[in-house]
This record gives C-alpha cells, structure tokens and sequence, in this order.
C-alpha cells in the first residue's frame, strides 16, 4: 500500500470530518498535514504534522489579503512575505524529500496540490460543488492523477477529467435506524446562524422543540446520530458533510445555503430541490414562514438512496488506493 500524504484544510471541521470517515477503509501508513489540531482518539496507523496557519496577521505585519495572494489570478492564495505560509510548504516539502510518499490527498489547496505534484508526487485532488473553471482549480485538476468528488454521479458539472463520483461521504454510513422521528421536534445542526433568528423561529412555532447541535461547545454533540433519527426535521446548511449525514439518516429537512465562494452551497441547494430531497431556501427566512417550511418538510418522502451515501467512504479509499507513484 505504501505512504500517503494527507492535506487537511483548516476552514471548519468539515475536512477532519470527511478523513475520519475514509481513513478506516485505507489501508497503510497516512501522514496528515494540517492547522487543525490533532484529533483524540488520532487513527490508528496515522501520523499528524502540524502546520503553520497561512493566513493570520502578526502585530505591525500587512494584511496577507493585500499582498497579491492570487499571484494575478494564478493561484488562490500564496501571499508574498508570509512566514507562515512559507513554513507551511516548507514543511510538506521537507516530509517529501525525506520519505517516499506514493500519493497525496489535497482536501483542499491549489498551492499544495501543485506542490506536491511538482515534486513528484501524484495528488487525489478533492473537489468541491460550484463554479471551479476558475484558473486555478482547472490547473490542480489537471495535474492531478485522480479527482474525488464526495457526491453521486452527474449531480455537479466539473472540468476535471480524471473525475471519481464516489457519492456522499457521511461519518454514519452503515449504521442503522434505532429510533422513530419524534413529532414536534427540530434539529438545528451547525452554526452560522445569529440567536435572534432562531430564537425568532422557535417563538413563531408553539408547540415545536427546537434542539441545537453544534452551534456552541454547550450543544456540542459528539455524536448526533440518535438527534438526527429523533427530529421530525432537520434544519441545516448545505455543506457536503451535512447532507450526506441528513442523507445517511434519511431525514426530512429545511436546508438553507449559507454564502461560500464558487456558489458552492447554492449549487447543492439547487440539486436538492431539482430532486425533491429537502425544502431548500436561499436566506434564513421570516419568523413567519417557518410554520409553512415545517409543515412541507414533514410532507416529503426524500430518496435519500439517489445521493449514494453507503459504501461511499469505501470507494472513496479505493479510489486513493489506485494511486501510486
């Protein structure tokens, strides 16, 4: 099987999630290289290299935003003169040099993704939904010798040619039903949403017990498997990871996009309602709407099965597998 490199971004807790879910069905050694902290328990078989962030602002220093990060819409984000950003390709550069890596996962970075093709490495480029035709992202899908998409086949256009449309990759695949939905009951998952509007939400539906997950280390749930079987329905953002998890779970749900770059979450809002799989909104809504969007969420019946949740992360693995220098 070999080495495999691992590059974790930062942004959110939806990379680590993603990892954590494939790196079980992927067998040898992986080298994670990431500005997240290391997760407890780390993966068997996994070491952890902790990386410089590439986008903080030292006392006295410029803003890395105003130091031509996009070197004239080449890249995405490499600022000149930013320590933190050199250390942090130094770093994998050095892992490189010193080891023999016979692939490298890229969830995601156009920099270190042509990094670590330029030396010698082949690179699983993971993709997201939205507009990619940019520059950038159509050069790392060029060079790289795979492309992982986490959805179902022809949900999302691409113009990478080396595609793989393993479906979506949920943290819950291969678990089982335990519990019926509970009538009157809401999950709200993630953050991103300011207290006044859910408090607004929740006074404009008596009756319904909203229940938070995530949204701050006091409704944090390590584990919202049986919160997700209980709710009549589900509210959440159209991230990756929470629809393959609300798929997983085969529940009924008010998705509402939240603003990303490429249009990445209006994307998967449009294919949800193209497929009748959730009531899709394009901004948090009214206090007066929400007893209407409830009462449409508990009128679906949603083929959750379109979207290719079991067995997913097992192909994503098999995918990366293929791979080797």
């Amino acid at each position: 099987m070999g080495l495999t490199g691992w590059y974790l971004h930062h942004h959110g807790a939806g990379h680590l999630t993603r990892f954590r879910a494939v790196r079980p069905h992927l067998p040898g050694e992986v080298v994670v290289f990431s500005s997240l902290p290391e997760p407890a328990p780390r993966p068997a078989g996994t070491t952890w290299v902790h990386l410089d962030r590439d986008n903080d602002r030292p006392p006295g220093a410029p803003d890395p935003a105003d130091a031509d990060p996009t070197a004239g819409g080449l890249l995405h984000w490499a600022p000149l003169g930013h320590g933190g950003h050199a250390r942090r390709l130094a770093a994998i550069a050095g892992a490189i040099a010193a080891r023999r890596f016979d692939r490298f996962v890229v969830d995601v970075s156009v920099e270190v993704a042509l990094l670590v093709r330029l030396l010698g490495v082949p690179t699983v480029v993971v993709t997201q939904p939205g507009d990619r035709n940019d520059p950038p992202h159509r050069l790392a899908y060029a060079t790289a010798a795979r492309v992982l998409a986490p959805w179902p086949a022809g949900v999302h256009r691409s113009p990478a040619t080396h595609l793989v449309e393993v479906g979506g990759i949920s943290r819950f695949d291969g678990r089982t039903r335990a519990v019926e939905p509970d009538p009157g009951t809401v999950l709200v998952l993630g953050g991103g949403v300011p207290d006044e509007d859910l408090a607004g939400a929740a006074a404009a539906t008596p009756g319904i017990r909203w229940q938070y997950a995530g949204r701050s280390a006091s409704t944090w749930i390590e584990d919202p498997w049986e919160a997700l079987q209980r709710a009549e329905v589900v509210v959440t953002a159209a991230g990756q990871n929470s629809v393959a998890d609300i798929a997983a779970a085969g529940a009924r749900a008010v998705v509402v996009p939240q603003p990303r770059p490429f249009d990445e979450q209006a994307a998967t809002g449009r294919i949800l309602t193209e497929r009748r799989l959730a009531v899709v909104e394009p901004s948090w809504p009214d206090d007066q709407a929400w007893p209407g969007l409830l009462d449409r969420a508990r009128a679906l019946r949603p083929d959750w099965a379109q979207w290719r949740v079991s067995g997913a992360a097992q192909r994503a693995a098999a995918a990366i597998a293929e791979v080797v220098a």
